[in-house]
């Protein structure tokens, strides 16, 4: 058996060193036993409908641009996405999936519409420490564990009708609250009007049953703020991955200091 793992455009979605995504997918299938390449596709590239992981990083503005317009020429990763392949999108790569985006500047850039999702300035920059329980299209796959990342974006992303939450946030901002300040704790806020997303669709939510949300998930897409790398700090995540790859279930795998790492960040948002 082996799996062919891509990180796409990685010299325009590479910027918060998301790409070592791919680098834990390959650690967690070489260990056992599954042969694990990671292939790069450069922006000058086809992207092939034919690997079997697809992971996606952040990237700044102008970066976002060119993703976009080349999602738009090539339909390589639409194509895998329609096969069911699994694609794992981060920050920059959950808006540029998405059906549209709207930058600080009121730019509007459309989107590969991969995700129901639309993305616009949120007021202020989400800076920090993220966590939230599995969504119900993770935990339909089996992960139960807390999700632990770090976020850094200006935008919020509101889902439509087709996605579902990737988590639940129970600590920082996720996807951005209309009316709410970016919380760093539990404790409800005072509405801000100035917060607001103007713009967002009737039918688009930024929430949950009160609750905020991180990312979205539709079909085999999972797309959060998360950073991390996200793989790193979750490793529960990462073997859904490799197991709907390659259609088995996994054996347990104990990679020493995983443990330590999720209970330092845990630690760490207790003191916050």
């Amino acid at each position: 058996m082996s799996l062919r793992i891509g990180v796409l455009l990685p010299e325009v979605l590479g910027t918060y060193g998301d790409s070592g995504n791919a680098e834990i997918l390959a650690f967690r299938a070489q260990a056992r036993g599954i042969d694990a390449q990671i292939v790069h596709v450069g922006i000058d590239e086809a992207i092939p409908d034919s690997l079997d992981i697809y992971t996606l990083g952040g990237g700044e503005d102008i970066a976002q641009t060119i993703a976009s317009r080349k999602l738009a020429a090539d339909s390589g990763l639409a194509r895998a996405v329609a096969a069911g392949r699994p694609v794992l999108a981060i920050c920059a790569a959950l808006q540029v999936l998405g059906t549209y985006y709207t930058d600080a500047d009121g730019k509007k850039t459309a989107g590969a519409g991969l995700l129901d999702v639309v993305t616009l300035p949120q007021g202020l920059r989400a800076i920090g420490e993220l966590r939230s329980e599995p969504g119900p299209g993770l935990a339909a796959r089996g992960v139960t564990d807390t999700l632990y990342g770090f976020e850094n974006h200006g935008g919020g992303t509101a889902l439509g009708p087709d996605a579902s939450p990737f988590g639940l946030v129970t600590f920082g901002t996720g996807n951005g609250v209309p009316g709410v300040a970016p919380a760093r704790t539990n404790d409800s806020r005072t509405p801000d009007p100035k917060l607001v997303l103007a713009g967002t669709p009737d039918g688009y939510v930024t929430e949950v049953d009160g609750r905020r949300i991180d990312g979205a998930v539709q079909g085999s897409v999972f797309a959060t703020y998360m950073h991390g790398p996200v793989l790193a700090r979750n490793p529960q995540l990462a073997d859904m991955l490799i197991a709907m790859a390659t259609g088995d279930s996994l054996a347990p795998l104990d990679v020493p200091g995983v443990a330590d790492l999720r209970a330092e960040r845990e630690q760490f948002i207790a003191g916050q």
